[in-house]
């Protein structure tokens, strides 16, 4: 048995779980995640808590324990407390701002950058250099968070780029002089 899939997973008083067959629908103030469980997992609810049993004690069965909890347990802080990324830009004139649902960047190229917003995410932004991305589905902010800052990922010799917030980069010395 999974050492993270055995422990429980807590429910706070403004979660609502419904388990129909293999579809798990959770609830919140911030919004409803579902998720498609295999059958091999059975989720009780019991006393404000949330227990995923394995059914089938297989080698892969127990590798995959471990992960359903977490991402049941994702789930959970996500539609109660929402999940949030930031991203700081560093460079000369570089600066975001939100349009509707379009978040524009000026990255130092000759036309700015427009990404769409989906709708499950909520983008501000603070000074003009700092991104906060907040959502409650983990997976969805992580993935969008990685596109805005594909745009201008972090250089090793001056610092430039989009990094995570207290991302450290590695510097390199760039060219010695004679």
């Amino acid at each position: 048995m999974s050492r993270i899939g055995k422990l429980p997973v807590k429910l706070p008083a403004s979660v609502d779980v419904t388990n129909d067959n293999s579809l798990l629908t959770i609830k919140g103030k911030f919004g409803t995640l579902e998720k498609t469980i295999p059958e091999i997992f059975v989720v009780e609810q019991s006393n404000g808590t949330l227990i995923v049993r394995l059914e089938n004690q297989t080698r892969t069965n127990k590798a995959l324990h471990g992960l359903y909890r977490t991402l049941i347990n994702n789930m959970v802080i996500g539609v109660s407390e929402q999940f949030l990324k930031t991203l700081m830009l560093q460079g000369v004139g570089y600066r975001a701002s939100v349009q509707g649902k379009t978040l524009v960047l000026n990255l130092g190229f000759s036309h700015p950058v427009n990404i769409d917003i989906p709708e499950a995410i909520n983008v501000e932004v603070v000074q003009n250099t700092t991104i906060n991305i907040k959502a409650c589905d983990k997976e969805q902010l992580g993935l969008f968070a990685a596109q805005v800052r594909s745009w201008r990922p972090p250089e090793p010799y001056k610092g430039k780029g989009i990094l995570y917030k207290d991302e450290q980069i590695l510097r390199k010395a760039g060219k010695s002089g004679k």
